[in-house]
């Protein structure tokens, strides 16, 4: 596996989940979206955070207001630039792993930026 386990085990569980992914670490000026998805005619943004343990905080706690904003920029240029429009059906989720590539737990939290 790559530097970015987390990520691979993210793709991976949406797979075998029926998401086709449309892209992968997508990156404007300003904004970086780990994963890019599709399920049910929805784009879905995924933000992959991955944490060796919980002492410092979860890895939901480490997604901020100001992480949020610059998803929703970054999400907003995606739009525009594959489908010529920014009034589509979209959300942010996010996949949290701890522990290490050998035993981990995943969870998924659909629609973050409620």
């Amino acid at each position: 596996m790559s530097r970015h386990w987390g990520e691979d085990i993210a793709k991976a569980y949406l797979l075998a989940k029926g998401y086709k992914v449309l892209a992968e670490n997508y990156s404007i000026r300003g904004g970086e979206i780990d994963l890019i998805v599709l399920k049910d005619d929805i784009t879905i943004f995924v933000e992959v955070r991955q944490r060796g343990r919980s002492n410092y905080g979860s890895a939901a706690e480490s997604i901020s207001a100001q992480k949020l904003n610059r998803l929703t920029k970054t999400a907003l240029h995606f739009m525009l630039k594959t489908y010529q429009r920014d009034d589509l059906a979209m959300r942010f989720d996010a996949i949290l792993i701890t522990g290490n590539q050998a035993k981990y737990t995943l969870e998924h939290l659909e629609n973050i930026s409620q």
